[in-house]
């Protein structure tokens, strides 16, 4: 199992940082980014492999990537996404298809989140899961979070921003671990949902592998400090927490 983080993303709510940055390389403590957050997570789990897919202002993580495997012990591989500033992240998981092939622990290049999640995925493996959501069943939730519904025993049943929050079980907080044998039908259901709508998150994708009958289950992390990092407002809570880990 390796590490994978998608940061293609232009960010353009995080302007002027994002003029010259993609949103994973700016600051949340010091010179420590979120894409610094998720490796070190990584390797404090044992992962000694990192994919990143990057396309807008990619230049910025070539040009980091030796510094950032030396600093946390990790190789790491580029995957370079054509159409990063075109379309949304459901293409953006489909570059890294052959990657899933390897069994991954996946996380947004915009998400500030303690090692802890990663711990909860892995110690929730074992009993056939396939896919496993990092959920937080604890915020209170609002209209742009990724909202997720669950069905005991039948784990997602859907997920979309698009719901009445009161309704949700817990928020998507953007980390996944995906098994090897979820790689083919994972690949295809984000085909299928990047050609419908190029405009679609990899969330959709999910969704789509639930339609069609797949169990994608979830993993509730608890009570932590986290947050998705959209505009500045998210940066100011971010570099809050970040400090703490």
């Amino acid at each position: 199992m390796i590490g994978l983080v998608l940061a293609a993303g232009a960010g353009r709510r995080l302007r002027p940082y994002t003029d010259t940055l993609p949103k994973a390389l700016v600051p949340v403590d010091g010179d420590t980014t979120v894409l610094d957050i998720a490796l070190k997570n990584f390797a404090e789990v044992g992962l000694t492999e990192v994919a990143i897919v990057v396309g807008y202002r990619k230049e910025a993580v070539y040009a980091r990537k030796e510094a950032l495997e030396a600093k946390y012990g990790v190789a790491i591989t580029l995957i370079d996404n054509d159409k990063a500033e075109e379309w949304n992240n459901a293409y953006s998981l489909w570059c890294a298809r052959e990657v899933l092939k390897r069994g991954v622990i996946l996380a947004n290049g915009d998400t500030v989140h303690p090692v802890s999640v990663e711990k909860t995925l892995l110690a929730a493996r074992g009993q056939g899961q396939k896919i496993i959501l990092a959920l937080d069943t604890v915020k209170n939730l609002a209209d742009e979070e990724m909202k997720v519904i669950t069905a005991e025993g039948k784990g997602v049943q859907r997920i979309t921003k698009l719901m009445d929050p009161a309704s949700a079980t817990g928020e998507y907080i953007g980390v996944t671990l995906i098994e090897p044998e979820a790689a083919e039908e994972l690949a295809d259901a984000l085909k299928a949902t990047f050609e419908r709508d190029p405009d679609l998150y990899y969330e959709d994708g999910y969704q789509e592998l639930v339609n069609r009958g797949f169990t994608v289950d979830v993993a509730p992390i608890g009570e932590v400090s986290w947050v998705e990092i959209d505009n500045h407002d998210d940066l100011a809570k971010g570099r809050e927490i970040a400090c703490q880990y």
